[in-house]
């Protein structure tokens, strides 16, 4: 398809770039950039998207790093690369801080389980190109507050609750594969798209170029790509020319 896009993701947490395996904060990895240079490097290798994470925000923890490190990241793809985030957003001023720095779009997950009103209001507010519904499950069901909770909501169901205030676009991640870089969960994120009619960008489990093209074959509109890029897998270049 004609506008497939490969998002790099910057993970922060306390400023810094990191990896976490299956969202446990157990099992994370440093890597030696600054967020702004994560930024530039990708933007220098032709990213027209970033996927910018607050995971200090998803735990529940204090932000303010993180804000300024993504004040960092706009300042660098201003007029480069348009950014999206989220992590933490629980309130339409917190949402429109983010949009008013400069972020494209902002990403809600836990809100929409447990303030699905938030979400209509973000809608209604700021339109559904700037409001995208983060779905992350695990074995089929929602989870939430940075994965640390489980629900007993589908993805599905969660997306349908929106569709009638307009939302468009969904990031679906399937928690067991992320950060393991052991192949998309492709099934399950096509489902989500038929069953839906939404826009769906994969997310968890990209280990190679393979992995990329697949999904861009299934007909999903992105796919987001972590650690295989920080560790070299592949470049973000060779991932967008799949």
């Amino acid at each position: 398809m004609n506008n497939f896009t490969v998002f790099p993701a910057i993970d922060l947490r306390s400023g810094r770039v990191i990896r976490l395996e299956q969202g446990q904060k157990e099992h994370i990895k440093r890597f030696g950039f600054q967020p702004a240079q994560a930024a530039q490097q990708w933007i220098l290798q032709g990213a027209a998207w970033l996927h910018v994470v607050n995971l200090d925000g998803a735990f529940g923890e204090n932000t303010q790093t993180n804000l300024t490190a993504l004040e960092k990241i706009l300042a660098v793809s201003e007029g480069k690369a348009s950014l999206q985030y989220g992590g933490g957003l629980r309130s339409i001023e917190t949402i429109q801080e983010v949009l008013s720095l400069g972020a494209a779009r902002v990403i809600l997950g836990t809100a929409a389980v447990e303030q699905p009103r938030l979400v209509q209001d973000a809608l209604n507010a700021f339109g559904a190109e700037r409001v995208v519904l983060g779905l992350d499950a695990r074995d089929g069901f929602i989870q939430i507050k940075g994965w640390e909770k489980g629900t007993t909501l589908t993805p599905i169901n969660l997306a349908k609750q929106f569709i009638p205030d307009g939302l468009q676009t969904i990031i679906y991640t399937n928690v067991r594969r992320d950060g393991m870089q052991g192949g998309v969960d492709i099934q399950g994120t096509q489902q989500l798209a038929d069953e839906t009619g939404l826009s769906v960008i994969a997310s968890g489990g990209v280990g190679t170029l393979e992995d990329i093209q697949r999904v861009k074959e299934s007909g999903l509109s992105g796919v987001i790509v972590g650690r295989a890029l920080y560790e070299k897998r592949f470049t973000l270049l060779e991932a967008i020319k799949c």
